[in-house]
C-alpha cells in the first residue's frame, strides 16, 4: 500500500541523517559460549567474500578452536590493552578506526567498561561513535547484560551482572539475532575443554542455562512483535497477526474485578501476551467510597503486572458491547476476558445480553468467561496450587510394565531437532556442521537423508560424511526415492543425519511419515539429529494459516517434539531471509520472484519468526519444569485443571481441537472432546463418517480423549455437554462462535448461548470464526 502523507521537515532530515549512519546488528545469546563470535566471525567472512570492507577489534575468541578458525584472513585493527583485578581487558581504538574508515567492524562485548581514561565511559558509547561516522558494526551480547533482563536474571538464575547496556539497545539495532543453544549442548562443549575462560560458575549449572536461554527467547519475540506491529501498521493491516496473544480484561470496581484481572494475567503470560484493563465508568456519576477503593486497588493491581488500564466511559449497556469491541479492534486484541452474565434467559431477552452481543460484532476475537466460583462454591480466589507427591513416592517399588519402559528409554537413542521459522534459515547447514563436529570426535555418523535444494554452501558442509544410498520405489510408473531406514538401522551408526521431519513418505513405503521412521531408528538406540519448520507444528496449523493463507498440509504431532531431547532454534531476521532468496540461495531463481510475493512476504516472515521464537521458549519453560525448578517466567501453572472441547462436524473442528490441546499443554491438564451429533442420525452417511474418523484421528494425535454427545434439541444437547463436562470435573470448556442467523437462534434455540446459561460456574473460552 503506498502512503501519499507529505513528510515533515523533520522527517525529510531524520531520512537524510539516516542514510549516513552505520548498520547495527547484534547477536545475542543466553550465555558466553553460546556461539555468538563464531557467528560473528561467519558473517564477517561472507560479507568480505561480498566485496564489503570488514575489519575485526577487540574480538575474543577465547582459543576456542571453532571460533578462531572463522577468523581466516579478516584484518585486525589492534585493540588498546589494559588490566582490571589482574584481568587482561580489551577497549576499541576509536581513533584508529575511524582512520581506518571500514565499512563494517565486527566487535565483541556490547556491554563491555572501557577504562577510567577511555574517550568514552563503555563500549555501547565507542559504537555509537562509530555508527555516526557511517562505519557499520556486528556485535555480542548475553541476554543478563541486558537491563530489563538484569534483575529477572538476578531472581531466576541468581546472576548478579555488573556490566549492563540500556534495555533499549535492542530497539535501536537495525537487525537483532538470537543464537540459541540447548543447555546440553553448553555442557558439551565445556566437558570438550572448548569454555575455557569463561567467568562465573552459571555457564555450568543446567537449570540456570535454560533460564537464561527462555529470556532470550522471550527478550528477541518482544522485539519481534513490536517490529511486526510497525510493518502492518505500515501496510495498513488491521486485526490481530496470528502470532502472538494480547489480553483484553473488561472489568468492573466491584470485588470480582480482581479475579478478572488476575485470571487474564495468568492467561497473558502462560501465553506471552500483553494484558490490556478497561473499565466502564458514567462520567455523569461520581464514584461510590467503595467503588473507589476498588479502582485504587485495580490500578495497583494492573500496575504491578505490568498491564495497561485505562477507563471508559458508560453510555448504555446497549453500547458497551460495541464499544469494548472497537477497542479491542484497535489493540488487536485476541480474546476478551470477563465474567459470566447473571441474567435468566428472559432478562437476556428483553435487556440484552452483554457476551452474546459481543459474540454477534466480532468473528475473529476469543471471549473468556470466568466463572464466579464465589456465587456456585463460595470462595474469591484462584484455585491452589496442587501439593507436591509425598517423597515416599521415591521408594515405591516399580511395576513390570514400568520397568520395560524405563528400559526402553535407556536403549533408545538419543533425538535433537533442529526448527526454523521457514525454509532457508540454515538448519541442515548447522545439522551437517554438528555431524562433522561429532565426526571429527571419533563418533561414527552417517547421512541418512539429505535435501540441499540446490543450495551449493549447503552441500559444501556434507565434508567427510557418508551418505546412506536412498531406496527406489515404483510409483505409477516412474522410480522415486525415499530414506532407507532399514538400511539405517542396518548399518548401526552411532549418530543419524535425517533431513525435514516433517516429509511424507510415498505410497507403497513401509510408513506414511518420517518421522515414524525416526522413530524406529531411535528404538534402534540410533541417536537421530533431523530438522522442521515451525509452521509444521500440528497445533499450529490454523496459527500458521491465519498468517501466512497457506495451509500446511504435512505436519507432525506436537509430541515428537516434546520427545526429543534437545530442541534449538536457528534464528535468522526477515532482511536477511528475504536477501538470501534474492541471492538464489533458497529456491532457484527462477521461483525467487513468486515466492518473494506470497509466503516470504515480510509480514509473514516477522510472525512466523516471532512464532517460533514464542513456540521454543514455551518449550524450553516446559523442560525446566521437568527439571522441578521452583519458580517460572510464565507464571505458576500447579492447577487442577481438566480442559472439555465442543466440536461439531463442521469446518471449525480441528481449530477448537488444536486450541484446545494447546491449552491443556500449557496447563498442564488432561483434556477430552465430545463432538455433537443428532440423536435422530442413526445411520452416519460415508462423509460425515470420514469426517467423524478424522476429528478422532486428529484428537488421538495430539494425546487427547474424544466420544460423541447426542441430542435433539440446543438444550438437550447442551444439557449433556454440561453433564459430560460434569463428568469430567472440568474447569474450562471450549466452544466456537455460532454461525448461526439470528432468526435461527431465534426459532431453534442456540447449544452456545444454552451451555453459555447452564456452565456459569465454570471457565468458559468461546473460539471466534475467522
Amino acid at each position: 500500500m503506498i502512503h501519499f502523507r507529505r513528510k515533515t521537515a523533520v522527517e525529510v532530515l531524520c531520512s537524510i541523517s539516516s542514510l549516513h549512519r552505520g548498520r547495527l546488528n547484534i547477536l545475542i545469546g543466553a550465555v558466553s559460549g553460546s556461539g555468538k563470535t563464531y557467528h560473528m566471525l561467519r558473517e564477517g567472512q561472507s560479507l568480505q567474500k561480498q566485496g564489503i570492507d570488514v575489519v575485526i577489534c577487540a574480538v575474543s575468541t577465547r582459543q576456542r578452536p571453532e571460533t578462531v578458525e572463522q577468523i581466516g584472513d579478516l584484518e585486525r585493527v589492534p585493540s588498546i590493552h589494559w588490566f582490571d583485578n589482574g584481568l587482561k581487558m580489551k577497549d576499541l581504538d576509536i581513533d584508529a578506526l575511524i582512520e581506518r574508515n571500514p565499512e563494517v567492524i565486527l566487535v565483541d562485548e556490547l556491554a563491555h567498561r572501557n577504562r577510567e581514561d577511555a574517550r568514552f565511559p563503555s563500549r555501547w558509547d565507542d559504537i555509537q561513535c562509530l555508527i555516526s561516522h557511517g562505519i557499520s558494526v556486528i556485535t555480542t551480547v548475553n541476554v543478563h547484560e541486558l537491563e530489563g533482563a538484569t534483575e529477572l536474571a538476578k531472581i531466576y538464575a541468581g546472576i548478579d551482572t555488573k556490566d549492563t547496556v540500556p534495555a533499549n539497545v535492542l530497539e535501536m539495532a537495525d537487525e537483532v539475532r538470537l543464537i540459541d543453544v540447548t543447555p546440553e549442548t553448553i555442557l558439551q562443549r565445556y566437558a570438550d575443554g572448548h569454555l575455557r575462560g569463561n567467568p562465573g560458575q552459571f555457564v555450568f549449572e543446567r537449570g540456570n542455562i535454560g533460564i537464561l536461554r527462555e529470556l532470550a527467547l522471550r527478550i528477541v519475540a518482544e522485539g519481534v512483535n513490536d517490529s511486526l506491529d510497525k510493518h502492518r501498521e505500515e501496510e495498513g493491516l488491521a486485526g490481530p497477526s496470528g502470532a502472538t496473544e494480547r489480553i483484553l480484561v473488561s472489568a468492573q470496581y466491584h470485588w470480582n474485578g480482581s479475579i478478572y484481572i488476575r485470571r487474564g494475567q495468568q492467561i497473558a503470560k502462560r501465553l506471552g501476551g500483553d494484558l490490556f484493563v478497561v473499565a466502564f465508568v458514567n462520567r455523569k456519576k461520581p464514584l461510590t467510597k467503595e467503588a473507589d477503593a476498588f479502582k485504587r486497588s485495580i490500578v495497583q493491581m494492573v500496575d504491578k503486572v505490568g498491564g495497561a488500564f485505562q477507563e471508559l466511559p458508560f453510555i448504555s449497556r446497549r453500547a458497551l458491547p460495541g464499544k469494548l469491541v472497537r477497542y479491542a479492534l484497535e489493540h488487536n486484541v485476541t480474546r476478551i476476558v470477563m465474567g459470566h452474565s447473571k441474567q435468566s434467559r428472559w432478562q437476556e431477552f428483553r435487556q440484552g445480553s452483554i457476551v452474546n452481543d459481543i459474540l454477534k460484532k466480532t468473528k475473529n476475537i476469543d471471549i473468556f468467561l470466568v466463572a464466579d466460583r464465589a456465587e456456585y462454591e463460595g470462595e474469591r480466589i484462584l484455585p491452589a496450587r496442587i501439593a507436591t507427591p509425598a517423597a515416599s513416592g521415591l521408594y515405591r517399588r516399580l511395576t513390570s510394565p514400568e520397568v520395560e519402559q524405563k528400559i526402553g528409554q535407556i536403549r533408545r537413542g538419543k533425538f535433537k531437532v533442529y526448527i526454523g521459522a521457514a525454509p532457508g534459515v540454515g538448519k541442515t547447514y548447522t545439522m551437517l556442521r554438528e555431524g562433522n563436529y561429532l565426526l571429527r570426535k571419533g563418533i561414527d555418523v552417517v547421512v541418512g537423508l539429505l535435501e540441499t535444494h540446490g543450495r551449493q554452501e549447503t552441500a559444501d558442509q556434507v565434508g567427510q560424511l557418508s551418505i546412506i544410498e536412498r531406496l527406489t520405489l515404483a510409483y505409477r510408473g516412474t522410480e522415486l526415492e525415499e530414506m532407507d531406514t532399514e538400511a539405517i538401522i542396518q548399518r548401526n551408526p552411532e549418530v543419524v543425519l535425517i533431513d525435514e521431519l516433517a516429509h511424507t513418505n510415498m505410497p507403497g513405503s513401509h510408513y506414511k511419515k518420517r518421522y515414524e521412521d525416526v522413530l524406529k531408528i531411535l528404538d534402534a538406540g540410533i541417536s537421530v539429529i533431523s530438522t522442521v519448520n515451525v509452521q509444521h507444528l500440528e497445533s499450529l496449523n490454523d496459527a500458521v494459516e491465519q498468517i501466512a493463507g497457506v495451509r500446511v498440509r504435512e505436519t507432525v504431532p506436537d509430541a515428537i517434539l516434546r520427545l526429543a531431547d534437545e530442541v534449538e532454534l536457528i534464528d535468522m531476521t526477515s532482511q536477511a531471509l528475504r536477501q538470501r532468496m534474492r541471492d538464489g540461495k533458497v529456491y532457484a531463481m527462477d521461483k525467487v520472484e513468486q515466492a518473494l510475493g506470497n509466503f516470504f512476504k515480510t509480514g509473514n516472515l516477522i510472525a512466523l519468526r516471532e512464532l517460533a521464537l514464542r513456540e521454543i521458549a514455551d518449550d524450553v519453560d516446559e523442560r525446566l519444569d521437568s527439571w522441578e525448578r521452583r519458580s517460572s517466567l510464565r507464571g505458576p501453572w500447579r492447577r487442577q485443571e481438566m480442559i472439555f472441547v465442543c466440536v461439531n462436524i463442521g469446518p471449525n473442528a480441528e481449530r477448537l481441537i488444536r486450541r484446545g490441546f494447546r491449552i491443556a499443554y500449557r496447563l498442564k491438564a488432561p483434556w477430552s472432546v465430545a463432538c455433537v451429533c443428532c440423536s435422530r442420525q442413526t445411520n452416519w452417511n460415508a462423509e460425515d463418517k470420514k469426517r467423524m474418523d478424522a476429528l478422532e484421528t486428529l484428537t488421538n494425535i495430539l494425546g487427547g480423549k474424544f466420544e460423541v454427545v447426542t441430542g435433539t434439541k440446543p438444550r438437550e444437547v447442551a444439557e449433556a455437554l454440561r453433564s459430560k463436562a460434569k463428568d469430567y470435573r472440568a474447569s474450562q470448556i471450549i466452544m466456537g462462535q455460532s454461525k448461526r442467523s439470528w432468526w435461527h437462534r431465534l426459532r431453534y434455540g442456540s447449544v452456545v448461548s444454552s451451555l453459555l446459561r447452564l456452565a456459569r460456574d465454570t471457565d468458559v473460552l468461546v473460539v471466534a470464526h475467522y
